[in-house]
């Protein structure tokens, strides 16, 4: 498996993209593709990655925040909920996970190494009961796992939470939703609350901007849109832009950039093209949102090269 992953990174974007689009269409179930690496929701299945991850967001929280803990939402737990057990560790008293679809792992191994690794960080570990399943981990955690995207985000009480995190989730929720999920997101923080997010904007197959070689009429078609590689596509200013109209200040912590662009100009759609190559070469980006802050993005004048 580990050689056929390697194969595929190997390959040229065009061809890692259509052997997706067929793919994505046969009859195998997502844990296949996963298993072989064809298809994964991200590495939170990984103890050591996903507690890395979570601490960052969570130690950003209590900078930002003058109570920190409580509740914790967050967007696109990916492969496994993981992140509710270490959310645990870390003091949140309630948790919120919310995705498109139930992606996380079933099988009680990942959350027998999650419990044993934050054991070995001299954390709290949540008590599992065997058989381990997913909603046994949830319970151990006063965790929701909740699986219909923005729909389950309007279920959820005005003011209830106090940190929303994403890790590389933002990017890939669909164009036409994506200020509505930011408003909902502004809708459900409490005062004082803060979002914490980390957002990559290269393309899904080679980590450059093929994706935006695709006029917005055939990338947002739902043959495209269901094929394992979708990114919105919304550049950076587009971003910074709808977090203001949800009602967010933002804090820009982190940019990172290619020092050129990675694919050509004149290879891009049209819509794209108006783009400043400044624009363009921004790769990913940290964030920090708060509901009751400053309109105006602030940046920082941290930036790296992609």
């Amino acid at each position: 498996m580990r050689h056929l992953r390697s194969l595929t990174a190997r390959l040229p974007w065009h061809v890692k993209m259509g052997a997706k689009l067929v793919l994505a269409r046969l009859p195998v179930d997502y844990g296949f593709w996963r298993r072989v690496g064809l298809f994964r929701l991200g590495d939170m299945d990984s103890p050591e990655y996903a507690f890395a991850v979570v601490e960052k967001h969570f130690s950003r929280a209590a900078r930002a925040r003058d109570h920190p803990g409580g509740v914790v939402l967050e967007l696109g737990p990916g492969d496994s909920v993981c992140s509710a057990m270490i959310a645990y560790a870390l003091g949140a008293t309630a948790s919120y996970l919310v995705d498109c679809g139930r992606f996380a792992r079933e099988d009680g191994k990942t959350y027998r190494r999650m419990a044993a690794y934050l054991a070995g960080q001299g954390c709290a570990v949540p008590r599992l009961a065997e058989p381990i399943t997913v909603e046994g981990v949830l319970a151990s955690c006063n965790a929701t796992y909740l699986t219909g995207g923005l729909a389950s985000l309007r279920t959820l009480p005005k003011e209830s939470v106090d940190l929303v995190w994403s890790h590389h989730v933002l990017e890939h929720i669909r164009r036409g939703e994506f200020l509505d999920v930011m408003r909902e997101l502004r809708r459900l923080l409490r005062p004082g609350g803060v979002c914490s997010h980390s957002v990559d904007l290269k393309d899904n197959v080679s980590d450059a901007l093929n994706n935006l070689r695709f006029s917005e009429r055939v990338w947002e078609s739902p043959f495209m849109a269901r094929s394992g590689f979708y990114t919105n596509r919304l550049r950076y200013s587009e971003m910074m832009d709808m977090f203001g109209r949800a009602g967010f200040g933002a804090v820009v912590l982190d940019v990172e950039r290619w020092d050129e662009l990675p694919t050509r100009r004149e290879k891009l759609s049209d819509e794209f093209r108006r783009f400043s190559d400044y624009e363009l070469r921004v790769s990913g980006f940290d964030v920090l949102l708060r509901p009751d802050g400053d309109p105006k993005v602030h940046e920082a004048s941290h930036v790296r090269s992609a």
